[in-house]
């Protein structure tokens, strides 16, 4: 019986446009001026560092911004980016620049799931704070309550089965108890590799019966026995 469900964000719980279309650009608008007021700060300063790591040093900051910039119109999953991201979109949230979008289904069963007493958590290779932010200032309020926990890229990569042996370990339960679920069938793999349960969630398409892992069109299509 599955005791813990770990969801994946863009595209499962929340769309991909809105992570695309507002929270990308709002990022790449704002970083700059974020960076000039902010790079002294010990938080900055960190990421800032391992920026500097990456690139092999020596960056000055308007290189660092510039990398920033180009990391972003890469789409690259790069921690110290995602880390950035979520400082400028937490200013973004506070402001009521805009509003967590959540599929209703998945607000709606999320509260059903955790009112059952299955432990929820998200990992996404967003950074724990950008994901608390986005539950935390949702379209439904604040969703932040119903998860025990969070996982971003610090626990390693999705597409890798480490990273979700390592979050079976956190949750403290057999990997078998736990179901995954994503909208991104290499990180089901993965998952799976790593003996947890997984839903592949296909949101716009018709459900494929055939799939290498179940599907469903939302979250009301999840069965959890």
């Amino acid at each position: 019986m599955i005791k813990a469900i770990v969801t994946d964000i863009e595209g499962t719980t929340s769309s991909l446009s809105f992570v695309k279309d507002v929270l990308f650009p709002y990022a790449r608008a704002k970083i700059p001026a974020y960076l000039q007021q902010h790079a002294g700060e010990p938080e900055v300063r960190q990421i800032l560092a391992e920026v500097d790591d990456l690139a092999g040093g020596g960056l000055s900051l308007s290189q660092q911004t510039q990398q920033f910039i180009a990391w972003i119109d890469q789409d690259q999953k790069i921690t110290p980016l995602k880390s950035l991201q979520g400082m400028v979109w937490r200013d973004g949230y506070r402001q009521g620049a805009f509003k967590g979008h959540i599929y209703p289904d998945a607000a709606k069963y999320l509260q059903n799931w955790k009112e059952a007493g299955l432990g929820l958590y998200v990992y996404s290779s967003g950074s724990v704070e950008a994901q608390q932010l986005l539950f935390g200032y949702s379209e439904f309020g604040d969703l932040t309550p119903l998860f025990s926990g969070y996982f971003d890229t610090r626990i390693g990569g999705k597409r890798e089965a480490a990273s979700y042996k390592a979050i079976a370990e956190r949750i403290g339960l057999p990997a078998e108890r736990i179901l995954f679920l994503s909208d991104i069938e290499a990180e089901l793999d993965a998952a799976r590799a790593a003996h947890l349960r997984t839903y592949w969630l296909v949101r716009g398409q018709s459900v494929d019966t055939a799939a290498a892992h179940p599907q469903a069109a939302d979250f009301a299509g999840i069965h959890l026995q």
